[in-house]
């Protein structure tokens, strides 16, 4: 009794030698918010392919799509990081001989651990999923490496289209194609357009060229033929344009993924703190 009235008076204090960090219950709590992220998740893609559908005009537009599924992983995080916290709050010892905003800050600091853990349990079974694809990938590297060859053509065809494109240039007449005639007309007008989707635009040579050879070919006037031309090149901008209109509109939708992701799991770390604290509230007030 001496002793313990010589400790109050000279301020000495007795450190506790357990740690303040209950594990088992951070890990339980984790356990249980990964897997009712899991379920979430997995309805969430239920929804989401119920809710698209390659038709054309059927399903939602990709905006729509990408605001629903930026909400339903808040929801997610809400539900699985609050359901989490407060299982954590509540599976937690009782800290006896503690002060209130001791034990305020030890809950909320449990709910962030446990939404961390379950974080990283997540980051885990992703990695697991990538490392099987991975695999998947080396397996085939046999494949992939028979048509090198191929694959190499492949890369150099922009190079041996422009080749061809210069060949053609060479030998053509005056006026039309009278002078090659012995060429497929088709094949060099498909290298000028692509040539000119590559460069930018095709050169009014080029167009002169194709309304003459259109014109000697079809019996049609250089007017009709050279209309003919520019209706073909405006169709072959427009299908351009409608490529990297989807292209930006997919960068635009992975962007925002992203980061209503990133707000998800802020919004998640909150909840759970949120909740520990609230669980284990609970916990002291009913032994």
């Amino acid at each position: 009794m001496a002793a313990d009235t010589y400790a109050l008076d000279s301020g000495i204090t007795t450190e506790s030698s357990v740690s303040a960090i209950s594990w088992p219950a951070i890990f339980g709590g984790a356990i249980v918010a990964a897997s009712t992220t899991l379920i979430l998740m997995l309805i969430g893609s239920g929804l989401g392919f119920a809710m698209v559908s390659p038709w054309p005009n059927a399903g939602v537009s990709a905006t729509t799509f990408t605001v629903i599924a930026g909400i339903w992983l808040i929801v997610t995080q809400w539900v699985s990081s609050g359901l989490g916290g407060y299982i954590t709050g509540r599976l937690r010892t009782k800290w006896v001989r503690t002060h209130t905003h001791e034990v305020f800050f030890r809950d909320t600091a449990h709910g962030l651990l446990t939404w961390a853990m379950a974080a990283v349990f997540g980051a885990a079974i992703l990695a697991s999923v990538a490392g099987s694809i991975v695999g998947t990938g080396t397996r085939a590297a046999a494949t992939v490496a028979s048509g090198a060859a191929q694959g190499a053509g492949a890369a150099a065809a922009p190079l041996a289209q422009q080749q061809a494109y210069e060949v053609d240039s060479l030998f053509r007449g005056e006026k039309g194609d009278a002078a090659g005639s012995a060429r497929d007309p088709r094949a060099e007008a498909t290298r000028i357009f692509a040539r000119g989707l590559t460069s930018g635009g095709i050169p009014a040579a080029d167009r002169d060229y194709l309304a003459n050879v259109v014109a000697e070919r079809t019996g049609l006037s250089h007017d009709d033929a050279q209309k003919r031309v520019d209706d073909a090149i405006a169709q072959e901008k427009a299908a351009e344009l409608k490529v990297r209109e989807a292209a930006d509109a997919a960068r635009k939708s992975s962007a925002a993924f992203a980061i209503f992701t990133a707000i998800s799991m802020l919004i998640g770390a909150f909840i759970a703190c949120a909740m520990s604290a609230y669980g284990g509230n609970l916990r002291d007030e009913h032994p």
